[in-house]
């Protein structure tokens, strides 16, 4: 195998974790863009529980208040009925009486009917105060968590830039620009495959015989008439030459 191909080789590698990299750097953000967003949702709501909650406490006030003032006017339409001199007065004194004290007694049932509602807005409001504390939290420790993981992201990723800058500066221009032709085709930026058993491992397509005898060769730099991207060939290793190798050393 071609020098080169070593080269690229070891290029590909590094493109691999450059792209991981990027990838985990890029998505830290949105990571906790979506779980403030949660935050946020889940804090709108018990803002909304305590509105709620503080509303029902202000109309069950003003229902007492009103209720104290019917009162008073009920006292004294009785006070007003023992020096009514007429049966005509008795009775409209009485009828009003009647009608105030049917409207004490609504409000009395819709006070009844606040109370039920407050007890489960109450509870509502205690449990999401105890989770919106603990979310709150977590939410805090995954963001420092996230501003060490970019930071210690960014220093290998200019580190590793820097070797791959170092090694693409070695290999042949030719060799370079076909390796960045084929790697930019693909998603998973994959421009070099090795061959095995006659077939590209990238795109599993079969070599023709010939090309396949020309790669073994070693003698030029050839591509999958496939996929493009370039192809490089280990012969498989027999076991005498391993231990012919091994007795050598």
């Amino acid at each position: 195998m071609h020098p080169d191909l070593n080269l690229v080789i070891k290029l590909q590698g590094l493109d691999h974790r450059i792209s991981k990299l990027e990838n985990e750097v890029a998505a830290l953000p949105k990571h906790i863009a979506v779980i403030e967003k949660a935050l946020d949702s889940h804090n709108r709501r018990l803002e909304a529980d305590r509105a709620a909650l503080i509303a029902n406490q202000r109309d069950r006030k003003n229902l007492d208040n009103e209720n104290q003032a019917l009162q008073q006017k009920i006292g004294k339409l009785r006070e007003q009925t023992l020096q009514s001199k007429t049966n005509e007065q008795y009775k409209a004194f009485q009828s009003e009486i009647a009608h105030f004290e049917g409207e004490v007694r609504k409000s009395e049932d819709r006070i009844l009917d606040l109370m039920g509602e407050s007890e489960p807005l109450e509870a509502n409001v205690k449990k999401a105060e105890v989770a919106l504390k603990a979310e709150k939290a977590q939410v805090d420790g995954e963001k420092a968590h996230a501003i060490g993981q970019t930071a210690a992201d960014k220093k290998a990723l200019s580190e590793i830039q820097s070797e791959r800058s170092r090694i693409a500066s070695q290999v042949t221009p030719e060799l370079l620009r076909m390796y960045e032709r084929a790697r930019k085709k693909w998603k998973n930026g994959t421009g070099i495959a090795e061959v095995q058993d006659g077939r590209c491992t990238a795109c599993n397509m079969g070599l023709r015989p010939q090309h396949f005898q020309n790669l073994r060769a070693g003698t030029q730099t050839l591509t999958c008439e496939t996929c493009g991207r370039i192809l490089f060939y280990n012969p498989p290793v027999s076991l005498e030459t391993e231990m012919a190798d091994r007795q050598v050393k």
